[in-house]
């Protein structure tokens, strides 16, 4: 960084196309390992803007309503950004989304999408559905999805097919290319590590590189090659353009938690089996969240909550080991013990 600021400070502008990164280029560095990791070819894959914006250009290209194959079928409880996105654009084709749109939920008495009610549904209503757009990894469960299979069914029916990787990138095996999904977008700040402010990824089917969908074009959409010489044709560049990590979903698959205390009770909602989960384990309370996720906060724990009754724990692949995950069990521990003796002396005085 320090760098690229005296770069600035002695080159200005010039600083684009000179030194070991010009910035002309620098998305250019990233975009190969990127593909890598999510399993797509050299030109199917980049970085670019935050993922809803991602997600609303996808839409624009993928999904072209008519009167008969006008819906959006994605699971009922999806990350509400992903629900903005989809209903407001099936409004702006002039289409009703509570008409629209095929929401997916869970069996009564169940947390988990059942894959084959998935699948059904696809059967049942594939001939009216334009686009699925599900998520790989279920944001608020932690329930993978199969994305190859359901990509297959969706396919077989005529309907586009996208995913939102957000919980997915960096924490589960993606093959992206040999799946042959039309689009996905993801973040970089949950599992690649990148912090708040990292830009989003997309991935483009290579199969689409010839398409005539509708898009909104810009600067750097054009060839590079070309985008200089302001004639105001547009040559557009690669499909999409081309981060050393690998998938180390491998690494976690024992780190399962079994929890038994009986003042206070928990569930893990996330599938047991470690093909259907990735490494988001989601922890239902029977006691308000607000105060265990305080007392873990107390213990140096950085997890996540989710209301009404989940705190999501993920060890990150890249840095977390078994011992941190051996001292979790043990503060959560200890954290379920002083909120059951919170509550016990509540109850004691009122």
């Amino acid at each position: 960084m320090d760098e690229e600021l005296v770069k600035w400070a002695k080159k200005g502008v010039q600083g684009h196309r000179t030194g070991k990164l010009p910035w002309a280029y620098c998305d250019e560095v990233l975009d190969s390992d990127m593909a890598k990791l999510v399993g797509g070819n050299d030109g199917e894959v980049t970085l670019m803007n935050g993922l809803t914006i991602n997600l609303h250009l996808m839409l624009i290209s993928f999904y072209q309503p008519t009167p008969t194959r006008h819906k959006i079928m994605f699971e009922a409880k999806a990350f509400p950004s992903d629900h903005y996105a989809i209903e407001s654009q099936i409004a702006q084709r002039g289409y009703d989304p509570q008409k629209s749109m095929v929401l997916i939920s869970p069996r009564e008495g169940e947390h988990c999408i059942r894959p084959e009610d998935i699948l059904h549904k696809i059967e049942e209503e594939g001939d009216s559905i334009a686009l699925i757009c599900f998520s790989g990894v279920q944001y608020y469960t932690g329930q993978v999805f199969d994305i190859e299979k359901i990509t297959r069914a969706g396919h077989e029916k005529g309907c586009f097919v996208g995913w939102d990787l957000a919980h997915a990138a960096g924490n589960i095996e993606l093959k992206l290319h040999d799946w042959e999904v039309d689009f996905a977008c993801w973040c970089t700040y949950k599992y690649m590590n990148c912090s708040a402010g990292g830009l989003s990824g997309v991935f483009l089917h290579e199969k689409h590189k010839d398409n005539n969908f509708p898009k909104l074009q810009g600067w750097w959409g054009h060839k590079l090659d070309t985008r200089f010489k302001m004639d105001n044709r547009y040559l557009e560049a690669l499909i999409l353009k081309k981060y050393g990590l690998t998938s180390k979903t491998s690494d976690h698959e024992d780190m399962t938690m079994n929890s038994d205390f009986s003042d206070v009770h928990i569930e893990i909602i996330t599938p047991a089996d470690p093909e259907c989960r990735g490494a988001q384990l989601s922890l239902s309370f029977s006691v308000p969240i607000k105060d265990v996720f305080t007392e873990l906060e107390k213990r140096g724990v950085v997890c996540d909550k989710r209301y009404p009754n989940v705190i999501r724990v993920a060890p990150a692949p890249l840095y977390c080991s078994f011992q941190d995950v051996h001292k979790f069990l043990n503060y959560l521990e200890e954290a379920l013990k002083a909120v059951s003796s919170l509550h016990q002396s509540t109850q004691d005085t009122s």
